[in-house]
């Protein structure tokens, strides 16, 4: 039997709560899969704000949204995702319906540019000033490049101590071994 890939189930949990016209968030744009599923689920009356640091990564993103039909509904910032509030302005806090972060480095690139929990966190506490009651957040750290391990340890405390109106999960799927990519989920329930 083949383990569907953690990135199949990000997709899942944000089609869960994502509806046309919806703002998202893609704060780690890497190559543009997050960012492309982002934009369909929104729909042409929705909008997405993908962020990444590296030129080549936007430049991807851009690519495969273009290819896709998808790129008007998208903004592409080239920023650090612990700018994420800055960039994207206060207004938008409590309005954003979907987030995701896919963290560790962009495939196919120079594996020394790495997010870091030194960015990463700050750019949690922001994001989660984001979610609307409703919203969902979806968190994938990868431990296997220097300084993976600590970055996932780093998330895994920064969401079990958010209290209400967080709730939040890990997703591990049967047969997940030890130091396979970390999938957390944080969901804002106000209800």
């Amino acid at each position: 039997m083949t383990r569907r890939p953690l990135t199949a189930w990000v997709h899942e949990l944000l089609g869960g709560v994502s509806r046309p016209g919806d703002t998202a968030v893609d704060a780690t744009a890497g190559n543009g899969l997050d960012t492309l599923f982002l934009s369909r689920a929104v729909g042409v009356d929705g909008h997405v704000y993908a962020l990444d640091l590296q030129a080549a990564a936007l430049e991807a993103t851009r690519r495969r949204l273009h290819a896709a039909g998808t790129l008007p509904r998208t903004r592409l910032i080239q920023a650090d995702h612990a700018e994420l509030l800055a960039v994207l302005g206060h207004e938008l806090q409590g309005r954003v319906r979907a987030i995701t972060f896919n963290l560790g480095y962009l495939p196919g690139s120079d594996r020394e540019v790495v997010t870091s929990a030194a960015s990463t966190v700050p750019a949690l506490r922001q994001a989660s000033t984001l979610l609307m009651p409703g919203g969902r957040m979806t968190i994938l750290a990868y431990t296997g490049h220097p300084g993976g391990q600590l970055e996932a340890r780093a998330v895994e405390e920064w969401v079990n101590a958010l209290g209400r109106p967080f709730l939040v999960r890990e997703v591990r799927p049967p047969g997940t071994p030890e130091g396979a990519p970390r999938l957390m989920v944080v969901d804002r329930d106000d209800y």
